[in-house]
C-alpha cells in the first residue's frame, strides 16, 4: 500500500515545486523506526524521513501533509531562516503553504492495559492503587506502618 521509494521521492519533489516554487534536491525515504512522529527533517544531510504508518493509517492526504510540513523545515533551513517549530518564519510558511502543524496520532493514547491492583492497610484501612505489584512482605503502609494486604 505504501508508495515505492522512487514514488515518494517524486512526490516530495513535485510538492516542493508546487507549493514552495523551489526544488527538493536531497533524499526522501521511509523510516519504519519512527514511532510517534509522522516524519522528520534531518539537519545533517537534509533528507526527509517519513513514517510508513502515516499512509497506512490515514492515506495519501495525510502523507502529503507530513511531506509539506517537513519541506517547510527543509526550505527554511537551507535559506538560513527560522526552521524550528516555535519560529515565526516556520509558522508563517506553514500558513502560506496550508501545511499541518502536527501529524495525527500514530499510537493510541489508551491507558495502560495493566490491571489496577488495590492494597489496603490492615491497621488504618488506607487504600493504595498500583499498576505494579507491591511486595507486601517488604513494604508497609506509609501512614501508620501497618501491614498491607491485596484485595480483589
Amino acid at each position: 500500500m505504501n508508495l515505492s521509494i522512487d514514488d515518494l521521492q517524486a512526490l516530495t519533489e513535485s510538492l516542493s515545486v508546487q507549493w514552495f516554487q523551489k526544488p527538493f534536491v536531497h533524499k526522501a525515504v521511509y523510516n519504519s523506526r519512527l514511532q510517534t512522529t509522522g516524519g522528520r527533517y534531518m539537519l545533517s544531510d537534509h533528507s526527509i524521513q517519513v513514517n510508513p504508518r502515516v499512509e497506512n493509517l490515514y492515506g495519501m492526504k495525510e502523507l502529503v501533509g507530513v511531506l509539506k510540513h517537513e519541506l517547510c523545515h527543509y526550505h527554511l533551513h537551507i535559506e538560513g531562516r527560522g526552521y524550528k517549530h516555535g519560529d515565526r518564519d516556520f509558522k508563517n510558511l506553514l500558513l502560506e503553504t496550508n501545511s499541518p502543524r502536527y501529524c495525527r496520532p500514530l499510537k493510541s493514547r489508551e491507558t495502560s492495559s495493566r490491571k489496577i491492583r488495590i492494597y489496603i492497610c490492615t491497621n488504618c484501612g488506607l487504600q493504595y492503587e498500583r499498576k505494579r505489584r507491591v511486595d507486601t512482605k517488604r513494604f508497609r503502609c506509609g501512614k501508620c506502618y501497618g501491614i498491607l494486604k491485596e484485595i480483589q
